[in-house]
């Protein structure tokens, strides 16, 4: 099987995470500048084999897009143009944030640390992976 990966798109940084090869198992991969994510992701493409991508659609609570969905949008565009070989679905990531800033601090991690906003958007794009994984194990099953 191949990978799937996730991204938490942000204005500056966007925060990655992968699954195994079996995908199984959801967890951090990187963060970097959004600026120069398109390049990372072809690096990392020819390295390994992705089955999909899965990124965060920026939502507000109340079901409107947020202001990043038109960056998200355009980035969704220019993959599905150059790389149409592996897809890319939008996947709600309403509370990744939330959720990942609470596992951080469960976690025990110093103060320092947990003001490290590269740390949360790695953290949120585990979440989302996940999140994005149980729900095809749940259709599968037929839940």
């Amino acid at each position: 099987m191949a990978r799937i990966l996730s991204l938490d798109y942000g204005k500056k940084r966007t925060g990655i995470a992968v699954t195994d090869p079996l995908q199984i198992i959801a967890g951090g991969l990187a963060t970097v500048s959004t600026s120069e994510l398109f390049d990372y992701l072809m690096g990392y493409l020819r390295g390994e084999e992705v089955e999909r991508i899965v990124i965060g659609k920026p939502m507000q609570p109340n079901g409107k897009p947020s202001e990043n969905l038109a960056r998200v949008q355009q980035f969704v565009s220019r993959w599905r143009k150059e790389v149409p070989q592996v897809p890319i679905d939008y996947y709600d990531e309403r509370y990744t944030s939330v959720l990942a800033h609470r596992a951080i601090i469960e976690s025990g991690i110093g103060k320092k640390a947990r003001r490290d906003k590269a740390l949360v958007d790695e953290v949120s794009a585990v979440i989302l992976l996940q999140n994005y994984m149980e729900s095809r194990r749940m259709k599968i099953n037929g839940q």
